[in-house]
């Protein structure tokens, strides 16, 4: 791994943070809705509705949200449209940028992707022309303030559990697992007391990219702020160093 932390830019984001919640639970609300539709909604025989709800609970949505959402999108049925999409492009100076959306309407998204690009001075690419850039891992930050088990118990609980890599910080710990493993984790962390700031399946970048251009800079914040506020909008990876 890169041994980059990326935990103070999410202590940032988690105080900005009503509103950002507010889009967590939309996002989530979203994914619900269409793993009912291609499995049920029961999480014993949909494991991608299981992974929801392990996500829903990572980010603190309330169970009888999670289940208002299920009841929901099993009684909608056929009603639900959604249609996952991913966008790849370039930053200024470079920087990869994914965005992952999930949309009813793919012509307004991929609309609003391009201009949040275009803004920023960036450009939307083909597929797969930054993917390649990045590692699809499971990714769990736990403050080092907040967690009263020793550097040591705590690899160990979460090698046993399933994690592939375990990393101190500065300020905190991060475990990277396999995408379909970090549920497993998760779980064994918690049962284990500890609660993590950030838990998610994410894309880690192979290799950073450092910014000293102020115009470079202000542009690429205008791209991920304009995308993180599109409701479409699921998540924006990039290799950006902040």
């Amino acid at each position: 791994m890169s041994g980059h932390s990326k935990f103070a830019n999410i202590k940032h984001k988690k105080e900005k943070n009503d509103a950002a919640k507010g889009k967590i639970f939309t996002i989530i609300g979203r994914e619900i809705a269409v793993a009912v539709k291609e499995g049920g909604p029961d999480p014993a025989n949909n494991f991608k509705l299981a992974q929801v709800i392990a996500k829903a609970k990572a980010n603190n949505m309330p169970n009888d949200t999670i289940d208002r959402g299920i009841k929901k999108a099993a009684g909608e049925g056929g009603n639900v449209n959604y249609k996952y999409v991913t966008y790849e492009g370039y930053g200024p100076n470079g920087i990869a940028i994914i965005v992952d959306a999930l949309t009813d309407n793919t012509n307004r998204t991929a609309a609003n992707v391009r201009s949040a690009f275009t803004k920023g001075q960036g450009s939307i690419g083909t597929q797969g022309c930054v993917s390649f850039m990045f590692d699809k891992k499971g990714l769990i930050i736990i403050d080092k303030e907040e967690c009263d088990m020793e550097a040591d118990d705590l690899m160990m609980t979460a090698l046993d559990a399933g994690a592939e890599d375990f990393q101190e910080e500065e300020d905190s710990y991060e475990i990277y697992t396999d995408p379909d493993q970090w549920n497993e984790v998760d779980a064994a962390l918690k049962e284990a007391g500890i609660t993590p700031i950030s838990s998610e399946v994410t894309m880690i970048p192979q290799n950073w990219v450092e910014l000293t251009d102020e115009t470079a800079i202000k542009n690429l914040q205008r791209t991920l702020d304009l995308l993180e506020e599109d409701d479409d909008v699921q998540a924006v990876y990039h290799n950006w160093d902040e």
